[in-house]
């Protein structure tokens, strides 16, 4: 990484693709990303918090700090969710803010920070009427969803796993045209 890395909290749910999280923290660190981790309390339990906050550089997010504490973060540029979860997507469509990174979800949609999501929910579960008015949802509130069907493969033992490379491109791509349609939209106003 360079001196002029962009921040991005990449927001980590517990489905089988958190396991390999390194990957795509490696693949955004060649992008020139400074990656900032915020687990849900399942995932955090599933992966080493420690080594991803060394290959990181910034603690691991995934409880509430103290009142008054200050937030050990910087501010994000971007959000990448990845995975997320059937579970996290309905409850964040709702607000429901029953944990860190559902909250810190929430917060930024009321921001310009662009916003990514990569799911990992199988097919009964992506025909469930309430995970399709959910994506429906957060879509309407300019959250990006990429398809599910192209980025993900089954490992050997049947486990999801993702394209973390092809995740990194499309999030770079993404932002870089986010951040064009901000400027644009910020010099139409300034005229």
């Amino acid at each position: 990484m360079n001196g002029t890395a962009r921040t991005v909290y990449l927001v980590v749910t517990a489905a089988p693709p958190v396991l390999s999280i390194d990957r795509l923290i490696e693949s955004l660190h060649a992008a020139d990303w400074r990656v900032c981790v915020i687990a849900t309390p399942t995932a955090a339990s599933w992966v080493n918090l420690d080594d991803l906050a060394d290959r990181t550089g910034t603690p691991v997010r995934s409880q509430p700090g103290l009142p008054g504490q200050r937030d050990p973060l910087p501010r994000a540029d971007a959000l990448l969710v990845a995975p997320a979860t059937f579970n996290t997507i309905n409850k964040w469509a709702h607000g429901i803010s029953d944990n860190l990174a559902l909250g810190l979800l929430n917060e930024l949609l009321a921001t310009d920070v662009p916003i990514l999501v990569v799911p990992c929910v199988k097919q009964l579960l992506r025909d469930h009427p309430a995970y399709t008015a959910s994506v429906a949802a957060l879509t309407a509130m300019h959250v990006a969803f990429m398809d599910p069907d192209q980025v993900t493969t089954r490992s050997p033992d049947g486990l999801a796993t993702f394209h973390w490379k092809w995740i990194t491109t499309t999030f770079d791509h993404f932002t870089s045209t986010s951040d064009e349609t901000a400027h644009s939209a910020a010099q139409a106003e300034a005229t």
